[in-house]
């Protein structure tokens, strides 16, 4: 039974990081050029997922040149850390393929902290208290580097799945959006509330799952968000709405994902996914209710 929930729960988490993979997607990078800046707004609003995933390998070598020209730079480093778990969460299937993306991406992000915050250069070895105590004197200023190392842990860890070592390091994620929040609670619109709420609700409250809290942190984010990433709504369904068998709440979040239009300023490109998953979802629901 264990094993089937840590499959369940592989799969869920999978899940929250695909809904901010394509933002980030979108958003990943944070060159200071006016090129840079219009190439992720049209990614971010562009509602072809296909095209995206045809352009998205120019896009990773040109992040990985401007890292080349300034690799001591955490804004560059976390960029393309975004980038790299982003594209591998989306589009990559391969194993092996997708560990060594993870990999690659891992070592962007602890970089990124590292430089930024010289006594966080060695937080994947640290002890979890000194690990905590770490990550918890962390400034505003280090948000963004933070928050990409949380966003990024998650991908490496379920990359990684089969590692019992990195199934370990779920609770370092809790403790870096905790973080977040506590430093600013709209970053990224919630984001951190969607993580929280997915490692709250990926197991049923016998195991150790928080379903009631989770709830909260789904509904949090939507606040924040003011429902414009429809995204939110889909993971809320799909990990609460199924898990407590409550019917009416899975069709009332995935039909508002549905009427709702997709193309928001900033979000095209994620509830264009969002609407994709919430009809399979849909239809997918008499089979489980």
């Amino acid at each position: 039974m264990l094993a089937h929930f840590k499959k369940r729960a592989y799969k869920t988490i999978v899940f929250c990081i695909l809904s901010w993979g394509l933002i980030f997607l979108a958003q990943g990078c944070g060159v200071k050029s006016n090129m840079m800046t219009a190439l992720s707004r049209s990614i971010l609003n562009n509602n072809d997922l296909a095209m995206v995933e045809a352009g998205a390998p120019a896009y990773l070598i040109m992040v990985d040149s401007l890292i080349d020209q300034a690799p001591d730079s955490p804004d560059m480093l976390s960029s393309g850390a975004q980038l790299y778990t982003a594209y591998s969460d989306v589009f990559i299937t391969d194993r092996e393929r997708k560990r060594k993306l993870a990999d690659k991406a891992m070592n962007y992000a602890l970089n990124a902290t590292c430089f930024a915050q010289s006594n966080a250069c060695d937080l994947k070895q640290m002890p979890f208290e000194q690990f905590s105590t770490v990550v918890n004197a962390m400034e505003k200023d280090n948000l963004p580097y933070l928050f990409t190392l949380g966003k990024t842990w998650a991908s490496w860890i379920m990359a990684h799945k089969d590692d019992f070592n990195a199934l370990a390091d779920i609770a370092r994620i809790e403790v870096i959006m905790s973080r977040v929040i506590a430093l600013d609670e709209t970053y990224k619109d919630g984001a951190a509330y969607l993580y929280l709420g997915t490692l709250a609700t990926f197991l049923p409250p016998a195991l150790g799952g928080k379903p009631e809290q989770g709830r909260q942190y789904f509904e949090k984010a939507i606040s924040i968000s003011g429902g414009k990433n429809l995204m939110t709504k889909v993971v809320y369904a799909k990990l609460y709405a199924k898990m407590m068998f409550d019917r009416k709440l899975f069709d009332r979040l995935l039909n508002e994902v549905m009427d709702t239009d997709p193309n928001i300023d900033g979000y095209t490109l994620i509830n264009t996914y969002a609407q994709q998953q919430a009809g399979k979802l849909l239809a997918e629901a008499d089979d489980y209710f």
